[in-house]
């Protein structure tokens, strides 16, 4: 097998905050593809950092009381802290706030200048009248000019999905002091990324050849779709790709641009820089060769794995950074969706939105929550959900239930009966089933289909207990006759237990390692999936590896969250939250609410959110979506209701699934549920509400 030469990186956490299993998911995803290539015995170093700069950490900073060097120092050892105790193995956790990041943001920021790709201009810029400073796109909030939608920031809306300049929002407010922003002009450097459009077509539909002969395209098919959505053209041909802001006025926390007093690198110029930057402090302390991973005609591997919610900046911006400074282009980039808890947003009210130091503090075991989030993800672009309840049960069904039993069934009559002493199972027809399926699982996992290699290390799991059951050996040790069988069946089952245990090793790591200890082997390697432990080798004494979850620890790690929500909430904010605009009376008599009978209600393919209501408003049938799948799981009960509906709300496409005539009408119930409105008794369709 050609050995591989791969740096992996995973989004760099931003230094202003805690750590939860929203973060979890990424870094555990990466964790793991990373250790599976180290034990293929590939060459594979996992760099990541905090991403230290910009105006929200001055301002948390200032709030505190502390500078901002204070605070993301604090904060770095927070953050590895909480890494480190789900077992996320970085060869190097760093800072952005760094000489080498620095040096790396000039020297990208010079090569991009001398390549004709900065262009200084005079531009409109919102500005703060009460604190005067210039606002940072995520500090100026209003309507999106595309949807309409309420409450954006002013870079991207997050309901649409459209970037845009904050300038572009309707009524923008500052979510510093909420006072309304002035435009005011400044001179601020542009990325000429319009002049690139033609490179990032080549790039985004392209691959890479690797060095084993095998291809890896550089983006998943659902992130390609978006990129093409972004690299279109206009009428007359012209990319409608925008040049892209990277400067910042001061005050600022960050890096100033050189020979530019008072301007500052946009916090998303430096923060993927940080990859370098993260990657040259590690080869500065094991004496690697940078270059040999960042010149433009490297043949090695770069991978980042990242949240969909960032990919614009590392699909466009980054690959054009290095493509035109120089540097190699990344040979892969792996988005995921988000984490859902219980079918729905992670909730602060509900105890939901769950703090790595949270989980870790009140005694649940990491691995539990890496194996349930890794059984859950595969390759594609899908959000996940942690379903507490399914948690529990999968967790002792599949770990406790399935795997550690089979060691614990058979270490005892080993120890006690043989004295350790394994006996010869090379010719074991079981054990040849399990040493089958290795490559098939290591391919699922090169690809990131975790969930289906769980599925099937499950499956031969099954299939070990089963000749578990089949054979007794606790009825075997009643009979002396049966003594070699005993010890031949032993043996196997402690070898059955050593191959799964290198199949859920990068999932596993801390069990994988007591495991090996147990075993009396050393770390663990893909290679130990294909072959049997010897005659009389010697296994030590089995100690429980993992314990059942009990649902109290759930339940007190919901309420733990709760009120650590109550406690840190203070009556005033470092972001100032406005009151809904003001309509007239004549602006509400414009909205026209009918009674509507539910002729039928089903669940929508496709999505996790969505039901598809069939109304009858008397006059008419419509068709409307509406985003209460999780508060009513099963749709057909609804059939017959009499509900609420707005009838003039403009249709809206609803991505794949079809048009929403309307809008019914739901409110939010003490759990954060969102419940369909009563409707008084006699009520007929078509009735006018209000």
């Amino acid at each position: 097998m050609t050995k591989r030469k791969i740096l992996v990186t995973s989004a760099l956490p931003y230094a202003n905050g805690a750590i939860h299993l929203g973060h979890m998911v990424e870094h555990i995803q990466t964790d793991i593809w990373v250790r599976f290539q180290k034990m293929r015995g590939h060459e594979c170093y996992y760099c990541c950092a905090d991403d230290t700069h910009g105006t929200p950490i001055m301002l948390a900073a200032e709030k505190q009381g502390i500078s901002p060097e204070e605070l993301i120092a604090k904060v770095h050892q927070e953050h590895i802290a909480d890494f480190s105790g789900f077992g996320i193995g970085y060869d190097n956790y760093y800072s952005t706030h760094s000489l080498e990041n620095r040096h790396f943001s000039e020297t990208i920021y010079q090569a991009l200048k001398a390549n004709n790709k900065i262009q200084s201009r005079n531009i409109q810029q919102l500005f703060d009248p009460e604190k005067q400073m210039f606002l940072p796109d995520r500090f100026v909030k209003g309507e999106c000019p595309k949807c309409h939608a309420k409450d954006q920031y002013g870079d991207n809306c997050e309901s649409c999905g459209a970037t845009y300049s904050p300038t572009e929002l309707i009524n923008p407010y500052s979510a510093v002091s909420g006072a309304t922003p002035v435009l005011k002009e400044t001179e601020h450097f542009f990325f000429k990324l319009s002049e690139c459009a033609d490179f990032l077509r080549d790039w985004t539909s392209g691959q890479t050849v690797l060095a084993n002969g095998q291809t890896q395209t550089h983006l998943q098919a659902q992130s390609l779709n978006k990129m093409n959505e972004w690299l279109g053209e206009d009428e007359e041909g012209n990319s409608t790709l925008s040049d892209w802001d990277i400067s910042r006025d001061a005050p600022y926390f960050g890096f100033q641009i050189p020979d530019a007093p008072n301007k500052y690198f946009y916090v998303w110029l430096d923060a993927p820089v940080g990859y370098m930057a993260s990657f040259q402090n590690l080869c500065t302390r094991l004496g690697l060769d940078f270059n040999e991973f960042f010149r433009a005609d490297s043949e090695t591997e770069m991978y980042h794995f990242i949240g969909k919610d960032i990919l614009y900046f590392h699909a466009l911006f980054w690959p054009a950074m290095l493509q035109f400074s120089g540097y190699r282009t990344p040979t892969g980039v792996f988005a995921h969706g988000f984490l859902t808890v219980d079918g729905q947003k992670m909730s602060k009210s509900r105890g939901t939105f769950i703090t790595a130091r949270s989980y870790l503090d009140g005694g649940l075991n990491p691995e539990w929550m890496r194996y349930y989030i890794a059984a859950k993800l595969n390759s594609r672009i899908e959000d996940i959900d942690l379903n507490l309840q399914d948690f529990i049960a999968r967790v002792n069904s599949d770990l406790v239930g399935k795997y550690v039993n089979i060691a614990a069934r058979a270490a005892g009559f080993i120890r006690k009966r043989f004295s350790g002493s394994l006996k010869a199972v090379e010719n074991s027809e079981l054990l040849q089933q399990l040493i089958a399926k290795s490559e098939t699982i290591a391919n699922d996992y090169e690809t990131r289909e975790y969930a289906k290699a769980l599925r099937e290390v499950m499956t031969l799991a099954d299939t070990v207990n089963e000749y578990v059951d089949a054979n007794k050996p606790w009825e075997l040790a009643k009979q002396a006759d049966q003594e070699t069988r005993l010890h031949q069946v032993c043996s196997e089952l402690i070898n059955a237990f050593k191959i799964l245990t290198v199949y859920l090793s990068p999932v596993l790591p801390k069990v994988a390692e007591h495991a090996a200890a147990f075993l009396n082997i050393n770390a663990l390697t893909w290679q130990d999936s294909t072959q049997t432990l010897p005659e009389n080798h010697q296994i030590n004494e089995y100690k429980h590896l993992m314990q059942r979850i009990e649902e109290k620890q759930v339940s007190d790690l919901v309420e733990a969250n709760k009120q650590s929500i109550q406690a840190a909430a203070t009556p005033e904010s470092s972001q100032y939250v406005p009151v809904s605009e003001q309509c007239s009376f004549d602006d509400f008599m414009k909205v026209d609410m009918r009674v509507a009978k539910v002729l039928n209600c089903e669940a929508v393919e496709g999505s996790t959110k969505l039901l598809k209501f069939s109304l009858d408003f008397g006059f008419e049938t419509r068709t409307i979506f509406s985003g209460i799948a999780a508060s009513y799981p099963n749709p057909a009960e609804l059939n017959g209701r009499y509900v609420i509906a707005v009838v003039n709300f403009a249709p809206r496409k609803m991505a794949k699934f079809g048009v929403s005539e309307g809008m019914i009408l739901s409110a939010a119930d003490k759990d954060g549920k969102l419940r369909l409105l009563d409707v008084h008794a006699g009520a007929q369709a078509g009735d006018k509400v209000g």
